[in-house]
């Protein structure tokens, strides 16, 4: 029996269900190789060769699938229809032994037994083109994220991360919060008169004051709002001009990817990774009480707004049975996808359009569901006539002044009779036809008013409005809008203020350093370029190879420059092997690096590197402090060159002086025992040899002699343990409570 192996157990399991058991079908559950995790996995040196390893907990799908493969009359490999899924025939091929030049891969748009089918009568060798163009973007990203994060991760706090095309999205998200920030609203006065006509025939209506002398007027202040309102309560208000118009609105595009998200985000309140999410399970197949396993979509990662011609006569059909001929269009729609788009496969639509959303609700859940009938309206309207309107603007003169008044109603409903039209209306637009006025006609103004309004600053992303920049912009590609969003939200450089974005703190750090050192990789324009270059490898016309080694050395110098940029050179030698060390300033203040890295790795921290003002007796350089199992001594900076050390207590510093030396009268200083625990003694050591492991209160006993002292609690006492003698605290003797 000939294998069929796809990714997802969900699609495998569809497609199974489809060929009623004629072939064995398998999942490789995504990636069988892939880069290593926790290494850069490609080899700079060697033409930037990415070293594919078995992803985790794959060895025994690879078993599986290879045990299959050798019992198999046949092998295909029916991974998605793009470069990541060509990737994955690839790894596949290669380590289950495939001939490289074998006709084993074949690719459907849809998941339905009639594009089934027709794959397997059309086997075609691997795309080596689509495989370079994946394994470019991989190793590209590779290289970006695993010298940036680190880079990160030192100067500012552990746990960050970068990546090419996700550090441009935050700094738009970043950038656009700087915008708002220093946002300076200004003042202006919108003036509206409700306005009659002279004979009061008609409905009143409203109009807006929009040019003085036949030019726009901006009213700034409320001074100008109340000379304008003067001088237009003592003009007289006339018919200028009447514009009639029948408006057309086009049918929508069906849904790509980009404008997938944007919808689930306006209409459902859905995020990028969740509507992907819902999009991906239609497109595999969920299963159906009574049906089993089916498949709602077609494949959901494109950018192409291209249908098959069997997919548009099957709509045409639809729509003049359910609506009638009057919203079939004059000719069928066709679609221009935005440059640069990849036309591999179609726009998303439903496979089957017999299958509608009203005879699915009960079978799917609320959130599959919404996206299904988003998807099949959306495709169905693309295919029916322009929506009309019935469309009247009316001109109003006063003296200087002009008002403007517009308005529409719905004419023909068009593609708006499944699909709402989401354009906003001007919100000075009337929802129906205005008065049928004539040129010429005396009006009246009802009442009459001036509002005071400011302007509004930008507003926030949401994901719908950061996947349109993305796309407006080049940065990125279909297949990678909702993962860049997932990942600014589980790093916490965004956080949700409703449905808008708003970036941590830890955002503007992340952007700032990676702006400050690395222009080109966080310029829109560069990326969108690069994007532009590496579809390029796709048609076969760069190799993978040049893109990044044209990208990779200048990166590096400046990757080098900002590890390095503040480093300071110090007289100190690394007491490991010898070299110098370098000053470096890191996430924890400053600390002290081997300039020998990477052959050694020793580094200190400042403070455990405290420099003494004694020089070293052998060599002359600057002592400095080091903590060892008995306390802090003093150490030559060169060694191991030179093994010079001196106890600390030679050497003059800052001391603290308590109490007085009952034998000469001079002050005792704190000092410490090897373990740490503090006593007193004379500071004219050697010649006075007084010690105390109390503060000593310069006097002595009256009963024996020894030296009185002060004990933590207050009480003055004996230092001699067999004397009785004691003074009790200031407290005691005034009767407080004993301390505890």
């Amino acid at each position: 029996m000939d294998l069929i192996i796809v990714e997802s157990p969900s699609k495998a399991k569809t497609i199974a269900r489809y060929l009623n058991g004629k072939y064995r079908v398998d999942a490789s559950g995504g990636h069988i190789r892939d880069l290593p995790q926790k290494k850069l996995g490609v080899s700079i040196e060697h033409g930037y060769e990415p070293r594919y390893v078995t992803s985790p907990g794959k060895e025994e799908t690879i078993k599986r699938l290879s045990d299959e493969a050798k019992r198999a009359g046949r092998v295909y490999l029916a991974t998605d229809p793009d470069r990541e899924g060509e990737a994955i025939s690839w790894h596949l091929q290669s380590v289950l032994g495939l001939p490289e030049d074998g006709e084993n891969r074949i690719e459907f748009n849809e998941i339905s037994p009639k594009a089934v089918e027709r794959a397997l009568k059309h086997p075609r060798k691997i795309n080596y083109n689509l495989v370079d163009a994946q394994q470019a973007r991989r190793v590209l990203d590779r290289l970006v994220g695993y010298k940036l994060s680190p880079l990160l991760n030192n100067k500012i706090q552990n746990g960050l991360s970068a990546g090419r095309v996700q550090s441009v999205a935050l700094r738009l998200v970043v950038e656009r919060e700087r915008e708002i920030t220093a946002f300076v609203p200004e003042e202006y006065w919108k003036i509206s008169a409700e306005m009659q006509d002279a004979d009061r025939k008609f409905a009143p209506f409203c109009a807006v004051l929009e040019k003085f002398k036949d030019k726009k007027i901006k009213v700034s202040d409320r001074a100008q709002a109340d000379s304008v309102l003067a001088a237009l309560r003592a003009g007289k208000y006339v018919v200028a001009g009447v514009k009639k118009t029948i408006a057309k609105s086009h049918a929508p595009a069906p849904f790509t990817t980009s404008t997938l998200q944007q919808d689930a985000s306006n209409k459902l309140g859905m995020t990028a990774p969740e509507t992907m999410l819902m999009a991906q399970h239609l497109y595999e197949g969920m299963d159906l009480e009574g049906e089993g396993h089916v498949a709602f979509v077609t494949y959901i990662r494109t950018d192409s707004t291209r249908v098959s011609q069997d997919a548009q006569k099957a709509a045409l059909s639809f729509i003049e049975e359910k609506y009638g001929k009057e919203y079939l269009p004059e000719k069928p729609n066709f679609y221009a996808s935005k440059k640069g788009a990849q036309d591999a496969h179609e726009a998303i639509r439903p496979i089957d359009l017999a299958r509608t959303p009203e005879s699915v609700k009960k079978l799917l859940d609320r959130k599959h569901y919404n996206v299904y009938k988003l998807i099949y309206e959306r495709f169905i309207a693309s295919q029916m006539a322009e929506a009309q309107y019935d469309s009247m603007q009316i001109e109003i003169a006063n003296g200087a002044y002009s008002l403007k008044a517009s308005g529409r109603a719905l004419r023909f409903a068009g593609f708006t009779a499944i699909y709402a039209d989401f354009k906003a209306q001007d919100e000075d637009e009337a929802k129906g036809l205005l008065p049928p006025l004539e040129e010429g006609m005396a009006l009246n103004a009802e009442k009459l008013g001036a509002e005071q309004k400011f302007t509004k600053p930008p507003v926030r992303y949401t994901d719908a409005s950061l996947v349109k920049a993305m796309e407006d912009k080049g940065i990125g590609r279909p297949s990678t809008y909702a993962s860049i969003i997932s990942v600014l939200t589980k790093r916490k450089y965004v956080e949700k203020d409703g449905k808008y974005m708003k970036p941590t703190e830890i955002a503007y750090r992340i952007t700032d350093m990676l702006v400050k050192y690395f222009t080109d990789v966080m310029d829109v324009g560069f990326t969108a370029d690069m994007e532009e270059k590496l579809d390029e490898i796709e048609d076969g016309g760069k190799d993978w190879r040049s893109i990044i080694a044209a990208f990779y050395p200048p990166f590096e110098e400046k990757l080098r420059f900002a590890n390095t940029d503040g480093d300071e050179l110090t007289d100190v030698l690394c007491e490991k092997c010898g070299h110098p060390m370098v000053r470096k300033t890191g996430k924890y203040g400053k600390y002290l690096a081997c300039t020998n890295y990477p052959a050694c790795s020793n580094i200190v921290s400042e403070g455990e590197m405290e420099t003494s003002e004694t020089p070293c007796p052998k060599c002359g350089a600057l002592m400095v402090v080091k903590t060892g199992k008995y306390g802090k001594f003093l150490a030559c900076p060169n060694y191991p060159v030179c093994k010079s050390t001196l106890p600390l207590e030679d050497v003059p510093r800052e001391e603290i002086f308590m109490g007085v030396c009952p034998e000469c009268g001079k002050p005792t200083r704190q000092l410490k025992t090897r373990t740490g625990k503090p006593y007193y003694g004379c500071s004219g050591y050697p010649a006075c040899k007084f010690m105390s492991w109390d503060v000593p209160t310069g006097e002595k006993c009256p009963v024996c002699g020894a030296a009185l002292v002060r004990s933590p609690r207050g009480v003055v006492k004996c230092s001699n343990k067999e004397c009785t003698y004691k003074v009790p605290s200031e407290r005691k003797a005034k009767g407080a409570p004993k301390a505890e």
